[in-house]
């Protein structure tokens, strides 16, 4: 991990989490909306995968050799959401 890059993936994994929880309200919406039915072929067992990932990486001490490797992943993850107005450009792998 780069100096100063805790801070910006501290703010990186709060971004994903409140992400996941915007889109798993969506799907529990449509999930009342439309039925359950809807939902086959989701993505959420991926949203719940990523959260487990950043729920990891905010437990995992930095000086963890995974650190660095979790860091990226979660970067990368996280630019499906660049179109967001929260997206901030740093998080970029």
């Amino acid at each position: 991990m780069l100096p100063g890059e805790d801070g910006h993936m501290d703010d990186l994994v709060e971004f994903l989490i409140a992400r996941i929880n915007d889109d798993n309200h969506a799907y529990a919406y449509v999930a009342g909306t439309l039925g359950g039915k809807a939902l086959f072929d989701s993505q959420l067992p991926m949203l719940d995968l990523i959260e487990q990932l950043a729920n990891d990486y905010k437990a995992m001490d930095t000086s963890d050799s995974r650190s660095v490797g979790l860091a990226y992943a979660l970067r990368v993850l996280g630019q499906s959401y660049t179109e967001h107005p929260a997206y901030q450009q740093e998080w970029r792998p």
